[in-house]
């Protein structure tokens, strides 16, 4: 990505470590260039609402977005206004208009996995060979649960939404929020795995009748359920057999789809976001991602630290405030119980300045060890967000606002 000019730092960029630079969120939405945004990171670190408003400052800005969204809590259709999203892209409506600007527009969409798959197979195929495949009960099994498989096509339907957005001009920005995974590595390597698992050579391998069924179904067996995440039952091996006379000539289809997704993710015009919690587990998460990005050549924009504690308004130290309710619960008398109530209001004090002191301390570790990589500094909301204003709220303080 080209660098871009960094702005003053103003509200939550201001608790930023200073050997941090400061990640300028309306300049990379603003930045025509950009075709791309992938929000990454390990589970539960807020990369659907992140994604979600990113997308809307962006359309609000005059950007043709859509989003693509992981989320089984289905949170981002309800605070969209939608009744439901699906692997279809359905409009936003409330989107505002820019002051002296063009529209923009809002698109949503939910992965649809199996349907995903199914699309892949249909477009590749002929009808009759297509509806073989699709009743294959191994294939179903492989296309709803297989590791890797929604990772695979989360990436499948953005090249999808790309090339539609090349040949008809429909967008021009789609944010991708990645699947939730037990490690964010997942998300770059599980593709990598089921295409290999489907480019033909380990299936053909493990299923050719070298040596007679005795040899085909032990050593058959032994590696599939090695390689599978549940055993399909007994038809398993004639299932994958059947799956595979048919799937044939669509192996090499898979890898060379992975290939050009792979190197999409490359090109400028992508930028990843990598979002943290701002704890030690999470920012070593984003660490490890940050690095792999680096190996592969992906363009990091940069670090989202979501959900962090705000400092108390009052500028009382941790060590003051527990001094003062110290002394406040050794009063005696009537005003014990006031004493008491106050003593707990310091302590509550003392401990989110400890919290905040904490974070911070992780935040300083992460720009230690990566200070090139601009951040941004999220605070805590009171609620969660359930409609586009509380979009916006976030989106305006992700730009620093």
């Amino acid at each position: 990505m080209n660098a871009r000019k960094a702005r003053p730092r103003v509200g939550p960029l201001a608790s930023i470590p200073s050997d941090a630079p400061p990640l300028d969120v309306d300049a990379l939405l603003d930045d025509r260039s950009t075709g791309i945004i992938v929000c990454c990171g390990s589970g539960g670190v807020g990369k659907t609402t992140t994604s979600a408003a990113l997308a809307l400052r962006a359309a609000e800005r005059g950007r043709k977005v859509v989003v693509l969204t992981i989320d089984p809590a289905r949170r981002l259709a309800q605070s969209m206004g939608i009744e439901e999203l699906d692997n279809t892209p359905r409009p936003v409506s409330g989107v505002r208009k820019p002051r002296g600007g063009e529209r923009g527009s809002l698109d949503a969409m939910m992965l649809d996995m199996k349907r995903t798959f199914d699309e892949v197979v249909e477009s590749q195929a002929t009808p009759e060979k297509a509806q073989q495949i699709l009743q294959n009960p191994f294939y179903i099994a492989l296309s709803s649960s297989f590791a890797g498989t929604q990772e695979y096509m989360a990436m499948e339907k953005l090249g999808q939404i790309h090339r539609q957005a090349q040949a008809d001009g429909s967008y021009d920005l789609i944010v991708v929020d990645t699947p939730p995974s037990r490690s964010a590595l997942d998300f770059l390597d599980a593709p990598e795995r089921l295409s290999s698992f489907l480019d033909g050579r380990f299936i053909r391998l493990i299923l050719a009748p070298a040596r007679g069924p005795a040899r085909l179904m032990t050593a058959g067996l032994s590696v599939v359920t090695n390689a599978l995440t549940k055993v399909l039952g007994a038809q398993v091996l004639r299932d994958m057999q059947t799956f595979v006379a048919a799937f044939d000539t669509l192996f090499g289809g898979f890898r060379a789809r992975a290939d050009k997704t792979f190197a999409l993710l490359q090109a400028e015009g992508t930028a990843f976001l990598v979002v943290a919690a701002p704890e030690a587990d999470a920012l070593r998460e984003a660490a490890y991602f940050v690095e792999r990005l680096g190996e592969d050549r992906m363009p990091l924009a940069g670090l989202v630290v979501n959900r962090a504690s705000s400092p108390p308004a009052d500028a009382l130290s941790e060590d003051e405030a527990r001094a003062a309710a110290a002394r406040l619960e050794r009063v005696r008398g009537a005003r014990a119980d006031s004493a008491s109530r106050t003593a707990g209001l310091l302590r509550l004090h003392a401990d989110r300045s400890r919290l905040v002191a904490r974070e911070a301390l992780e935040r300083r570790r992460f720009a230690a060890a990566h200070p090139d990589v601009p951040t941004v500094v999220v605070p805590a909301l009171a609620s969660d967000v359930h409609d586009l204003a509380g979009l916006r709220q976030v989106g305006a303080l992700l730009a620093g606002q």
